[in-house]
């Protein structure tokens, strides 16, 4: 959107994932880059089913919440497509009497329900069937092509969010916060993850999640040639920038799942 482009922009066309486009804008883009690791306020913090935080009080389902992890990885574009109807309880849990939703049920319903289609449709059917003989290669495909892009992107969105050192906020802490402490706060809720060239253009640039917290306008390729500036002012302030490799990164986020399985 940021080119101003009457044909290329998010408002005009759906992606490619079973979330619906007006869903993700509401919780992640306006809820989640406005209320960062706010409790109570970001929804994205452990999407509703992990406690990775003393924020949250222990239950026992908590017991295996690694495994719902790795359920959630392998399924991740359904998770993100649910997780809106899940916090708004439209199926399961008790309905929150005292909130004011401006989306109504049956309207997450209908585009839950019409986008998931319509991939199921378009991946399983339309395409392996315009294969023909190759109808199950195709199928075996896609099948796989989506699960390695849910594990990727999961891995990827949580080693930007959920590691370690990444802090949490309550509400009243942030009431009438600055446009200063607003940055302060997107600063130490986010991590980054190092990388070459290549690792950085298949993460579409979101190994930069701080940089893409601090500007969430800016053009991502351009996350890693302020990273150094960023980075600076980090020091100069004494603010810790959070980032490591992969697999330090990685590890990070399942020491912090596992860690708040227990009480």
């Amino acid at each position: 959107d940021w080119m101003n482009d009457k044909y290329i922009n998010s408002k005009s066309y759906e992606w490619d994932i079973a979330c619906d486009g007006a869903s993700w804008n509401r919780v992640h883009n306006y809820e989640h880059h406005t209320y960062t690791n706010i409790i109570g306020k970001d929804r994205d913090f452990g999407y509703g089913l992990l406690r990775l935080s003393n924020d949250f009080r222990w239950r026992v389902k908590n017991l295996w919440q690694f495994v719902t992890y790795l359920l959630l990885s392998v399924l991740f574009q359904w998770g993100v497509s649910y997780h809106e109807m899940a916090a708004e309880r439209v199926f399961f849990g008790k309905k929150k009497d005292d909130r004011d939703y401006k989306v109504p049920h049956s309207e997450l319903k209908k585009r839950f329900f019409s986008k998931g289609a319509r991939q199921l449709v378009k991946d399983y059917l339309l395409f392996p069937l315009l294969a023909g003989p190759l109808f199950l290669w195709v199928f075996t495909g896609n099948l796989a092509a989506n699960l390695l892009r849910n594990l990727w992107t999961s891995t990827i969105i949580f080693c930007g969010h959920f590691t370690g050192e990444v802090e949490t906020f309550n509400q009243q802490d942030c009431e009438n916060e600055s446009q200063g402490q607003w940055y302060y706060r997107q600063a130490l809720g986010s991590s980054n993850i190092k990388g070459g060239n290549l690792f950085h253009v298949m993460t579409g640039h979101l190994s930069y999640q701080i940089e893409h917290h601090l500007f969430p306008d800016l053009p991502a390729k351009r996350y890693r040639e302020i990273a150094p500036k960023v980075q600076a002012i980090f020091k100069e302030h004494g603010i810790h920038y959070n980032t490591g490799g992969f697999f330090r990164q990685y590890f990070s986020v399942v020491k912090r799942i596992v860690r708040y399985s227990f009480p």
